[in-house]
């Protein structure tokens, strides 16, 4: 019971922080502490849903080490990549379709998951906990996804964060940005690259259909996140969170219905 509620310590201490830091720097009116509350603002939210997915089950079968490293690695690859594909496309076209950057943004934040249904079944710490086992479990990438998908989500949280204090010349309505943001990151970016992770390794561990699954499940990511950047309206964005957030919860729960009899009980 106590790992199943490690979310809701890292929320209370996550925004407890939070607010000493914005507090303090109200009150001093020290830049200094800009830093520290974008940060904190951008990371809380998603840190705390990271650990609810890793640690569901009331344990963590994927590492902590590994799941922190994978969001820090995969946020930053995913940015730099999506970054550079998305220049060189309005360099091209002149402009940016937001399909693009749909394709552009769910494709790079895919390259850990990759890298990761190779190399996660080969870690010491990971065979310990499967007993020696070597397996694929789409319930880990699950959480290999939601961790890459959060990373992205908050880097690119700060950058719009350090945007809007450079645009307005104060903190002016950044909090609003931040709390918005990290609302919503669940059911956007850790949804999107959540459910494609997991299809990607239902793929890799030989399930019937997988690559065609995955290929579908990937173009879905993709025409939901340009859905949701182009969306002009509340309904849309409504409609696409609602969407996004079943898809991952039903693949969290299938996950764990499916998941082979040698990896339902840790071992002994």
């Amino acid at each position: 019971m106590g790992r199943r509620l490690g979310w809701l310590a890292v929320l209370v201490i996550g925004l407890v922080l939070f607010a000493l830091v914005y507090q303090t720097l109200i009150q001093t009116q020290n830049l200094n502490y800009v830093p520290a509350m974008i940060l904190l603002g951008a990371s809380v939210m998603p840190a705390t849903f990271v650990t609810y997915v890793a640690s569901r089950d009331g344990r963590w079968r994927v590492p902590a080490s590994v799941v922190a490293g994978t969001a820090l690695f995969g946020g930053v690859l995913g940015t730099v990549v999506a970054g550079r594909l998305e220049y060189d496309t309005l360099r091209a076209l002149g402009t940016v379709p937001v399909i693009a950057v749909g394709l552009a943004e769910e494709g790079a934040k895919l390259l850990v998951p990759i890298m990761m249904v190779f190399l996660l079944p080969r870690l010491p710490a990971y065979r310990q906990r499967l007993g020696g086992r070597p397996a694929l479990d789409p319930a880990d990438g699950v959480i290999i996804g939601v961790a890459v998908g959060m990373g992205f989500a908050v880097l690119e949280t700060m950058g719009y964060a350090f945007v809007a204090i450079v645009t307005h010349g104060g903190i002016g309505g950044v909090e609003e940005l931040l709390f918005i943001r990290g609302l919503l990151s669940p059911v956007g970016h850790a949804a999107w690259t959540g459910l494609t992770s997991a299809a990607l390794w239902r793929w890799a561990a030989g399930e019937r259909h997988g690559a065609r699954n995955f290929i579908l499940l990937f173009l879905l990511a993709a025409a939901l996140h340009a859905t949701w950047d182009g969306a002009g309206s509340l309904p849309v964005m409504a409609a696409v969170a609602c969407l996004s957030a079943y898809g991952l919860f039903r693949e969290l729960h299938r996950s764990t219905l499916t998941r082979p009899p040698e990896l339902a009980t840790p071992p002994a």
